[in-house]
């Protein structure tokens, strides 16, 4: 039998190393489905509940494998199911590549079933590379130029198959005019900033005295120079939040996540500071960063197109993070571990109690914090961590504290909501040797989360280590927006937007065959971690947590948690005398001697 034009996609597909592709089918990709049977399952379809989950799966898979990650879908409304998982790979700069059929190219143009303008479509999301295959000799150039690029350009790259192409017999450029061969080789080089860059930001970074570092997702693969550095400069050390796995949270100089979602001690590191170094982040709240002609700043960045943005950088080195350290090093001269130093770490020290106290404090029934700082306590250190997007960001981003080879992951520039149990089952297949753990929402949970424990159930029994465990926290409240809500309009809860049904989320796990708790009270929350965290299989723990805890941002003046607290009040006064006390204490422990600041 003839090679046909699919055999030869899944076959390039193996050149390029790719063992998975999360996907679901329909009969815009026949051809596809039908070679995959012909190649015994190789690579391996991984199925999906919903298109956007397999996109969300190639996401977490590439994320946690620093491989491209690689979806596929039916032409119509397949591919229209991929884009908000594609979104988000785009905007946290992620390699995928998306494969999607169309109709035949005979009934294109004429309003035919299940015919969108894929080109028009994913002209946006994958803007460096997105083409159609209408001929066999198209290949291999377009599948290898889209991997290129997706891998070169951390980005979304798509090729768009109609389906009687799929079925065509493969044939080869030829050596004539108008045909375009492609090459296979993979290497690749990393780039360093010119040397003189390199002294400029040395002289700068020497002439600091109080030097604050800002690491993201792109200094992950820098962990080392980034502590020798910080020890040369004896400077502190700030995280994005996609780069919370970049250093351990046990290095007493390690002020946590920025932002938001972020500490105390990285908003007074970066309100003190004369001098900041960003290595690897794009992180886009300048009012989180040093004010203006406060500290003189130096940009660690691969991409020259995300230079010099979100700050008055005075250098901007444009390199891969790793190497142009390496160069930077030995021109930077060893500091003193002065009073800056020492400060930096005393508030580290005092926000781990301040957090081991939030995490006590009482709730009806369970303190959401406490879910969080309990994983933190019995989290295996090969763990991978994805959050979802919502209050439970909150959590995993202040209380849960990173050492080891842990890694950890989350939405972070899209920020939409349903990444967290998907990205947990992408980790899987990325390292089914380590254990995967999701916290979310209960919003997330229903959105996407609960259909996906069926993607797990079906597969977990692949993984050497078949533990991935979901906590959810049921609050029956889209929690992160009702705070919004009063925080920034005074405004109570709108419950026919914000209240939500209670689902039984451990009953559902356990009906299709996997491990579930329900935990009703604070003394029963380290022990479910511990019990799945032993089991023999996929666990979901539903923990019934207490919506009137706030995620108080850690810049709030006094005055501002007060005016949250009264929200709360207006918004639910059958709980006053609980929110007057038990809320109130929760906010003097946030802000301890912070009356009045900014």
């Amino acid at each position: 039998m003839a090679e046909k034009v699919a055999d030869y996609v899944l076959s390039r597909l193996r050149d390029w190393e790719v063992e998975h592709v999360f996907a679901y089918a329909g009969d815009g990709i026949n051809g596809l489905l039908a070679a995959w049977g012909r190649a015994e399952d190789k690579p391996q379809f991984i199925q999906a509940r919903h298109e956007e989950m397999a996109a969300f799966e190639a996401v977490g898979y590439a994320k946690f494998s620093g491989r491209v990650g690689v979806c596929a879908a039916t032409s119509g409304p397949g591919a229209i199911h991929l884009l908000n998982g594609l979104y988000d790979a785009k905007l946290d700069h992620v390699p995928v590549v998306a494969i999607v059929g169309q109709t035949n190219r005979s009934a294109m143009g004429g309003s035919y079933q299940q015919e969108v303008d894929l080109l028009s479509l994913f002209k946006d999301v994958a803007s460096d590379y997105c083409e159609m295959v209408t001929v066999p000799q198209q290949l291999p150039n377009v599948i290898d130029r889209a991997f290129r690029t997706a891998r070169a350009r951390r980005t979304v790259t798509a090729v768009i198959i109609p389906a009687d192409v799929q079925e065509l017999d493969y044939q080869p450029p030829t050596h004539a005019f108008k045909m375009v061969p492609s090459s296979l080789d993979t290497s690749t080089g990393a780039p360093v900033p010119a040397e003189q860059d390199i002294e400029r930001a040395a002289t700068l970074l020497n002439e600091g005295g109080k030097v604050a570092v800002l690491v993201g997702q792109g200094a992950a693969g820098a962990r080392d120079e980034v502590m020798e550095l910080a020890d040369r400069l004896g400077a502190g050390v700030a995280k994005a939040l996609l780069g919370k796995d970049v250093l351990s949270d046990e290095l007493p100089y390690v002020t946590g996540a920025i932002g938001l979602l972020g500490t105390r001690p990285s908003y007074e590191l970066m309100r003190d500071c004369d001098t900041l170094l960003a290595i690897g982040s794009s992180f886009p709240y300048t009012q989180f960063l040093p004010g203006f002609g406060q500290a003189r700043g130096v940009q660690i960045e691969l991409d020259p197109h995300m230079a010099g943005m979100r700050y008055p950088f005075e250098v901007n080195l444009i390199g891969d993070a790793r190497e142009t350290l390496r160069l930077l090093l030995p021109r930077l001269e060893q500091k003193k571990h002065d009073v800056w130093r020492r400060d930096i770490e005393r508030n580290v020290e005092r926000w781990w109690k301040t957090m081991d106290r939030r995490a006590a404090t009482e709730a009806d029934p369970i303190n959401p914090e406490l879910v969080a700082h309990a994983l933190s306590e019995v989290v295996p250190e090969d763990a991978i961590i994805s959050a979802d997007s919502g209050s439970s960001a909150n959590w995993y981003a202040r209380h849960v504290r990173f050492r080891g080879r842990m890694r950890g992951s989350l939405s972070g520039n899209l920020a939409t909501m349903g990444p967290g149990v998907p990205y947990a089952i992408g980790a899987k297949f990325a390292h089914p040797d380590r254990p995967a753990i999701a916290l979310v929402g209960d919003g997330a949970m229903q959105m996407n989360g609960l259909a996906e424990m069926i993607t797990a159930g079906k597969y977990w029994r692949e993984w050497r280590d078949p533990r991935l465990v979901v906590g959810v926290l049921n609050n029956q409240d889209l929690n992160q927006v009702t705070w919004e809500m009063r925080a920034m309009s005074g405004a109570p809860q709108f419950e026919p937007s914000q209240r939500i049904p209670d689902v039984p989320y451990a009953e559902f796990a356990r009906s299709i065959g996997l491990h579930a708790v329900r935990v009703d009270s604070p003394e029963g929350v380290r022990d479910a971690w511990r019990e799945a965290l032993a089991a023999d299989r996929p666990s979901v723990l539903e923990f019934v947590t207490d919506p009137a805890v706030p995620p108080i941002p850690p810049h709030a003046t006094w005055e501002q948690a007060e005016s949250t607290v009264s929200a709360l009040l207006q918004g639910d006064p059958d709980r006053a005398d609980v929110v007057k006390i038990g809320l109130k204490q929760k906010v003097q422990e946030f802000l301890p001697g912070r009356r009045g600041r900014g």
